[in-house]
């Protein structure tokens, strides 16, 4: 009797149970629009680091082709941001930036920062833009539009 009553039972919770297992987190993690939301911002305010941050963003897009991706500079991480700006062997950043920006990176410049170290606003390169601070910039980005923080 016990089994008669045990056995639909049984069953009805493996039935409701089975879509829960084949919709984990690696299956929606693996879907095409795994990345549709996904935004991120990253933070630069090193342009020591600034190399190896946009080889960071190239990895992020090869890996998430639809990830909205924004690089907030500010302090000495606007440098590579300006007119002319080299890394240590004399390798121009502008072709790299430009390289990005054509893939859909945002790139924001701290106009504080700019006004602190008077540098002109018209040394920033085209493909960015100069927001009033970048510390602010990158807390609007979190608190109001739900991107994810990245520090390389």
């Amino acid at each position: 009797m016990m089994m008669r009553t045990l056995t639909p039972i049984l069953a009805a919770l493996m039935l409701s149970i089975a879509p829960m297992a084949s919709a984990g987190p690696l299956a929606e993690a693996a879907g095409p629009s795994a990345s549709a939301d996904e935004k991120v911002v990253y933070h630069l305010n090193d342009s020591e680091n600034a190399a190896i941050a946009m080889r960071n963003v190239q990895n992020h897009i090869n890996a998430s082709p639809d990830a909205k991706i924004v690089m907030v500079t500010h302090g000495k991480g606007i440098d590579f941001l300006l007119n002319g700006a080299a890394d240590k062997n004399g390798n121009p950043y502008e072709p790299m930036v430009q390289g990005l920006k054509a893939k859909g990176v945002d790139f924001r410049v701290c106009n504080n920062t700019l006004v602190s170290r008077k540098i002109d606003a018209k040394t920033v390169l085209p493909e960015a833009s100069i927001v009033p601070s970048g510390v602010a910039e990158i807390g609007k980005l979190q608190a109001k539009e739900g991107y994810v923080y990245l520090k390389p």
